[in-house]
Parts: C-alpha cells; sequence; structure tokens
C-alpha cells in the first residue's frame, strides 16, 4: 500500500508495520502505538482531503460575459424604447414597444448559455468512447494549459504484476522441468513471486503435482517436497543456510538483477538445479505514450517509490529522462506542489494508494482503471483501460473543447453584436420597417442551432497526436 510495488517489504521483529496494509505469511503480534484518526492511512486521506479544498475555484468565462451582457442588454432596450418614443416617427408607442421587445428577444442569452456546456457534454461523452472518464469538467479546461506530466511507474508505466522474463535451467534438467517443480512448490504460497511462477506454468500449459510439507521462511523462501524430491525455492542465502553448495555462475547471469522482483533460485534434492528472473514489465504502449507526450508539449517525469536502479532502467526503457525514486507518499505530494509553486500546471497519473496525496495535489489527476478504488476516487480522469496513449487523446479532447467552447461565445457574442442593432431599428431609414418580435425570436432559435452544430462536430474530432 505504501511503496506502490507489487513485491511486499520485508519486515522482521522490532519493525514498524503499518495498518491497513496485508501479513501475507505467517502470524506476528504487534503494539498498536497509533489508532483510528492516527494512523498512516487516516494521514494519507487528509493529505487528499487538504489538497482538494485548496483549489480555487474555475471562474467560467461564460459566466463573466453573461454577468455584464444581460445588464447591458436591458439598458438598450430601455434606451431603444425611449428613442423611439421620443423621437421616432408615428405610432411612437407601438414602434417603440416593438424595437425594445425585439431587442429583448433576438438578444436572450440563450446561445451564450449553451456555449459552455453543449461543448462540454458532447466533448465528454466523445472521452469516454475513447476510454478516458472525466468525472469532473474543471479538468478539460486544466489539461488544454498542461505543460508538466508527472507519472507513477509501477502499475502506470509498468503493468503492475510480476512476471517470470527468464527461465535458466541445469542438466539434467530444462527450462520446463525446473518451472514445473518450483510453480509446484509455490502452490501454497500467497507471494506475489509464487503467483508469477504458477502463472508461468498456466501459461506454458504445465500440469502442477500436488507439494508437501511446505514450509515458507520470511525473507527468505520457500521449502517443500514434490514427488518425493527436496525442493527449496529463495535467495542464494536462504539456500546456502539450507545446506546447498555455493553454486558456479550461470552461463550469461552477471550478478544480482535490478529488476523490482529480482533473481530466486531453485533447488532439487540439495544441487541448485535453476535461475528464474522475474519483472514487473514496461507496458507496451508506455514509449509510444511518451513520445506523443512529448510531442504535445509537455515535460514528462517519473516520480515513484521503487529502487533509483529500477526506476532508471524502467525510465530509459520508455523514453523518460527526469526520474524522481524512492518517494513516500508525503514526497510525492511534496513534489507536485513544489512544480505547482512554480506556476506550472502539473498533471499527476498513478494508480495506488500512495499515489493519492499526489492526485489530489495535482491541477489534474488521471487514474488509472485498473488501479484502487481510492486513486480513482481523487482523479478528475480516469483511463478505463490503464493505457498511458489515454492521456495525450484527453489532453487533445481538451484542447478541441476548449476551442470549441471560444468558437462558441464568438457565434453567441458576434451574433448579439449584429443583430441587437437590427432589432433596434438602425436600418429603419433604409427599409422603412421594423423586425418584428417573431422574426427577432426565429434569429435568436438559429443562434442557439449554431452554437449547438458546432459543439456536436467535437464527436468527429481526431485524438491521435
Amino acid at each position: 500500500m505504501l511503496s506502490g510495488e507489487p513485491g511486499p517489504v520485508e519486515k522482521a521483529a522490532g519493525d514498524r508495520v503499518a495498518g491497513s496494509t496485508l501479513n501475507l505469511q505467517g502470524a506476528f503480534i504487534m503494539k498498536a502505538d497509533r489508532v483510528g484518526g492516527d494512523t498512516l492511512l487516516a494521514h494519507i486521506i487528509r493529505m487528499v482531503a487538504e489538497a482538494q479544498r485548496s483549489r480555487a475555484p474555475i471562474q467560467q468565462l461564460a459566466d463573466t460575459v453573461a454577468a455584464l451582457f444581460v445588464p447591458a442588454v436591458l439598458a438598450v432596450a430601455a434606451v431603444t424604447f425611449f428613442v423611439w418614443l421620443l423621437a421616432g416617427p408615428e405610432p411612437r408607442v407601438a414602434h417603440a414597444l416593438l424595437s425594445a421587445i425585439a431587442v429583448l428577444v433576438i438578444a436572450c442569452p440563450c446561445a451564450l448559455g449553451l456555449a459552455t456546456p453543449m461543448s462540454i457534454m458532447v466533448g465528454i461523452g466523445r472521452g469516454a468512447g475513447d476510454g478516458v472518464l472525466i468525472r469532473r469538467a474543471e479538468a478539460l479546461e486544466r489539461l488544454e494549459k498542461a505543460r508538466v506530466l508527472v507519472i507513477d511507474k509501477t502499475g502506470t508505466l509498468t503493468e503492475g504484476r510480476p512476471r517470470v522474463v527468464r527461465i535458466l535451467a541445469r542438466a539434467p534438467l530444462d527450462e520446463s522441468a525446473v518451472l514445473r517443480l518450483a510453480a509446484a512448490a509455490e502452490q501454497s504460497s500467497a507471494h506475489p513471486l509464487a503467483s508469477a511462477l504458477v502463472k508461468a506454468a498456466a501459461e506454458r500449459g504445465i500440469s502442477l503435482p500436488e507439494a508437501s510439507a511446505f514450509q515458507y521462511e520470511a525473507g527468505g523462501g520457500v521449502q517443500a517436497r514434490v514427488e518425493g524430491r527436496a525442493i527449496l525455492i529463495g535467495s542464494l542465502a536462504f539456500l546456502a543456510r539450507k545446506g546447498v553448495p555455493e553454486p558456479e555462475p550461470f552461463a550469461g547471469v552477471a550478478g544480482d538483477s535490478v529488476n523490482p522482483t529480482g533473481v530466486i533460485y531453485l533447488a532439487v534434492d540439495g544441487a541448485l538445479a535453476g535461475y528464474f528472473e522475474i519483472a514487473d514489465l514496461l507496458k507496451s504502449t508506455a514509449p509510444e505514450a511518451v513520445r506523443a507526450l512529448r510531442k504535445l508539449g509537455l515535460r514528462v517525469i517519473m516520480l515513484t517509490g521503487d529502487r533509483a536502479a529500477v526506476a532508471q532502467r524502467i525510465g530509459e526503457e520508455a523514453g523518460i529522462d527526469t526520474i524522481w525514486a524512492e518517494a513516500s507518499p508525503e514526497t510525492k505530494r511534496d513534489r507536485v506542489r513544489g512544480l505547482r509553486g512554480a506556476k506550472t500546471l502539473v498533471v499527476f497519473a498513478g494508480d495506488g494508494i500512495n499515489d493519492a496525496p499526489a492526485l489530489a495535489e495535482a491541477d489534474v489527476g488521471i487514474a488509472m482503471g485498473n488501479g484502487t478504488d481510492i486513486a480513482m476516487e481523487t482523479a478528475e480522469l480516469t483511463l478505463v483501460k490503464g493505457d498511458l496513449r489515454g492521456i495525450a487523446r484527453a489532453i487533445l479532447l481538451s484542447r478541441a473543447v476548449m476551442r470549441n467552447i471560444r468558437q462558441n461565445l464568438f457565434l453567441a457574442f458576434a451574433y448579439n453584436v449584429l443583430s441587437v442593432p437590427i432589432a433596434a431599428g438602425v436600418l429603419y431609414p433604409l427599409l422603412g420597417t421594423l423586425p418584428s418580435p417573431m422574426l427577432a425570436a426565429a434569429a435568436m432559435s438559429l443562434s442557439s442551432v449554431s452554437v449547438i452544430g458546432n459543439a456536436l462536430r467535437l464527436r468527429a474530432c481526431k485524438l491521435k497526436a
């Protein structure tokens, strides 16, 4: 919950443990130093709430324009009435009433009121069709101005689950044989690395025999018996404690892996038999997504709680230059706050409980659809499939929506600038007649239709960088 990584954090006697986290194996007695509102999870929730409350409300452009527009129209209608009443031809009262009513009808701010919500409604629907769920409409306005994107690693850039990426076996066993024995012994374990081995065997169609005498040593490994053979799985130090002689290096293996979940070894009947490298792999679409985001003018930063060596490797694969590693939930929030303090509009994308404070602190928070509930509740946007290319689509959508809103506001405002003088009677000397309120109503309706039609164009906008 706190590291955000797929591998568990090993604990020994005397270590501190956090409430609401999972104990995978074994049992222990703990002393509760903090309860209720003093727990670490409660602290994370408070950080989220504080960040959300600190946001300034977005002032909609349409509201500002309408606040000035309505009194102005009322004033124009009053002036029109008195000008016709005092200086117009007979019948003066009739002409004054018709002109004033025509001004009020033709200048009805329906189009102005529709300009923003129509574009936002169509834009949100367009985003949903592309797997981008927008929970708060203000995010569309902020995304248009985004200049920095901060991305979590595990579950966001990477798949978020350990996978077996390499198997080496020693004769007389082959890769399938060592995987079969290892996965059979690990069937009873709740450890994520055990799940990776079992899943790898299932993907290869390997049937697993029953294991007996299963024992788990925290921070070390597993021992069991499979088909009468003594199986040991774990680190080299664990195998050495169990009497396995110091092995000769495997061909092609140089030292410990820098993968987040690393290397585990298999010993069969007291002799080293195999080696498994397990990693949390980069999502196949991540490099393409990073390139698209850079093309849109964003600076991309990785911010993770994982080790620096692991973060550096993933960053290089994804094409990210700026990498901040070994960050706690509070550190993540502070990093995002520091970027915002430089008057930069910051977007943060993450999926875990440890990402929630940063999601709340960012100008726009984006959660992965396969992430935790607290991340999705905190974020303004959710990528349904967890595909980072959705961030580029969301930014392109926000730019299209804001451009469409400005077009709508221009249409509505320009229409009134042209139509109000005509309704007031400026063409009377040329035409000898005044527009009736019925014609004014028809013209007003057409202005609303033009705004709606322009907003509907968003359904066909291209969202590919």
